[in-house]
Formats: structure tokens, C-alpha cells, sequence
């Protein structure tokens, strides 16, 4: 029996199925493992980094994450499974700190940086975290309504208001 195996092209993936492996990837820490999975994932998207911010986020997709923002992406990815709403202290670009209820959508990656998606209670809309400003993530337990965020994107300050 030949056991010879193709290997999945990027057109292969959608962009979702490369954000999960990609997030799930962040919160893995530097083991042989993560190390072995960032080279596949380098592998995979090799042939999609001929322009500097798609380069640039694929920097950020397969570097490992700082060990506390690892921790608090692990929060985050289990909330975004289980569909519950998370409690963060965050500190925007300004400095000003805020504890916030938001309900889990997903995370992307945009250049050099990992940003978490979600309704937010306090502002009542759809915003953007940036991973390395949330200062501190805890579960609510509370279960967490389905919202649509098509079309959202975080580093368009037109198209939605900043975090």
C-alpha cells in the first residue's frame, strides 16, 4: 500500500481554517510541537507572503506569543469555543484602562498584531481588543448570544470606532 500523501496548498485553506490553526498555535508556547506546527504553517503559507502586510501577518501568525498573552489567549480561544462571555481589563491605545463584558466572536491577525473580536457590553458595539493590551481576561460562565461581524474590520477606523 503507498502511503505517499499530498500536501494541502494554501488555496487548499480557506483564510478561517488558517486563522484556527494559526490561534491555536499562539497559546501553545515554545515546545518542539508549537515549533514543528509554525514551520508547517510557514509551509502552507509560504506562496501567499509576496506582499509586506500579508508578509507581516503571517510574521505574526506563526511567531510565539509572550508567555503571559499566551495564557490570556488560551482564555479567550475556550470562550470563543464554549460561546461565553469574557471579562477583560483592558488599556487602550490612550492608556485608559476599562473592565469590560464582551461576548466572543473570534480573533485575527492584522501586521504585527493579534486582535480579539467581540461584542462589547460597555460600548454596545462590535470591537477589536489588541492581545497585547489586555491587561487581564477572566470567564463569566455567562452564555454568549451569536453575533455577526461581517465586514468588520478593526484597523479601519472609518468602517467601525476604535476599542
Amino acid at each position: 500500500m503507498d502511503d505517499t500523501r499530498t500536501l494541502a496548498r494554501p488555496h487548499d485553506l480557506p483564510p478561517a481554517e488558517i486563522a484556527a490553526l494559526a490561534l491555536s498555535l499562539a497559546h501553545l508556547g515554545g515546545g518542539p510541537q508549537a515549533a514543528a506546527a509554525r514551520r508547517a504553517l510557514r509551509h502552507l503559507t509560504a506562496d501567499l507572503s509576496d506582499d509586506p502586510v500579508t508578509s507581516s501577518t503571517l510574521s505574526t501568525l506563526t511567531t510565539p506569543l509572550a508567555e503571559a498573552v499566551a495564557d490570556r489567549a488560551r482564555v479567550i480561544a475556550e470562550a470563543i469555543t464554549e460561546r461565553r462571555v469574557v471579562r477583560l481589563c483592558y488599556g487602550d491605545a490612550n492608556a485608559n484602562v476599562t473592565i469590560r463584558e464582551v461576548e466572543p466572536v473570534t480573533c485575527l491577525v492584522h501586521r504585527d498584531h493579534w486582535h480579539f473580536v467581540g461584542w462589547c457590553r460597555l460600548r454596545r458595539g462590535v470591537r477589536a481588543f489588541r492581545f497585547d493590551r489586555i491587561l487581564a481576561v477572566e470567564p463569566t460562565g455567562i452564555p454568549a448570544p451569536q453575533r455577526p461581524v461581517s465586514g468588520f474590520l478593526p484597523w479601519r477606523r472609518a468602517a467601525s470606532a476604535a476599542a
